[in-house]
């Protein structure tokens, strides 16, 4: 008798066993499932970004990393895919994606209605408000104060169009240093940028000659920072969303911008 529920015993240990071992592998299955919808190359979420704009991508110790370097890992690791960078200059960045040189393009691109009409955006990831950056001796300190001043901005950006907008002077930087040293060398006023790029700066260069004040929702609504691709790619548009919310939901966007910004923009 012993016998018998000794060998009874083992049947439901192995039996349990053996269940617990199909939900794993079921487990593991659905996890190395991967994004099957169009993409540059199989298998790899190529990602289009600049590479020089501190701290969304730049590289440190020659090691491309930021704010949307992580977001792009976190979301290719959500939908199954590797990711892969591909840093690009800003005036032909979101023509790389028209072009199919890579899938989607993170570099801190505002959706506005002209974009809209040839590509596809996913849900926002940051809520950038606009600040306006001068030296304290000769600041500027209202939208007001820009009108006729020169000021550097990136050509195309969504900063150039807020600067036109209010009747600046464009001069063409193609970088967020840049820009400070323009205006340290008086060859524009100032310069409008993101308030958590001027944050993040501040963290590590010198910065007790800079003046930042950032400009109220009245006069520049704060922008919705997504990820741009083809106008055509419907699916690849809804996985992302997908895998973005499930970085909201868990923690894991917020922990990042956090690690970037000190507060979290992405609300």
């Amino acid at each position: 008798m012993d016998i018998k529920k000794t060998l009874l015993k083992a049947g439901l240990v192995l039996a349990t066993a053996a269940a617990a071992f199909t939900v794993a592998t079921s487990t593991q299955s659905t996890k190395a499932a991967s994004y099957d919808g169009k993409l540059v190359n199989k298998g790899v979420l190529t990602i289009g970004l600049e590479g020089t704009y501190q701290p969304y991508s730049y590289r440190k110790d020659g090691k491309l990393t930021g704010f949307e370097v992580e977001l792009g890992q976190q979301i290719a690791k959500k939908m199954g895919l590797k990711a892969k960078f591909v840093p690009t200059k800003w005036d032909s960045l979101i023509a790389g994606v028209g072009a199919n040189k890579f899938d989607v393009a993170l570099n801190n691109i505002s959706e506005t209605p002209e974009r809209k009409k040839s590509y596809l955006f996913s849900e926002p990831y940051i809520y950038s408000r606009s600040a306006l950056i001068s030296l304290k001796k000769d600041k500027l300190d209202s939208a007001k104060s820009v009108k006729g001043q020169k000021l550097a901005e990136g050509t195309g950006t969504n900063n150039a169009q807020i600067a036109k907008k209010l009747g600046a002077k464009i001069v063409n930087s193609d970088q967020f240093t840049t820009s400070i040293d323009m205006i340290r060398q008086g060859r524009v006023k100032g310069t409008i940028n993101s308030a958590e790029a001027y944050y993040a700066y501040a963290k590590t260069q010198k910065h007790d000659d800079l003046n930042i004040k950032v400009l109220p929702e009245k006069d520049v609504p704060a922008s919705k920072v997504s990820a741009l691709m083809g106008k055509k790619n419907t699916k690849l548009q809804k996985e992302f969303n997908k895998a973005l919310k499930e970085l909201k939901d868990d923690g894991t966007l917020t922990k990042i911008s956090k690690k970037y910004f000190s507060e979290d923009i992405t609300k």
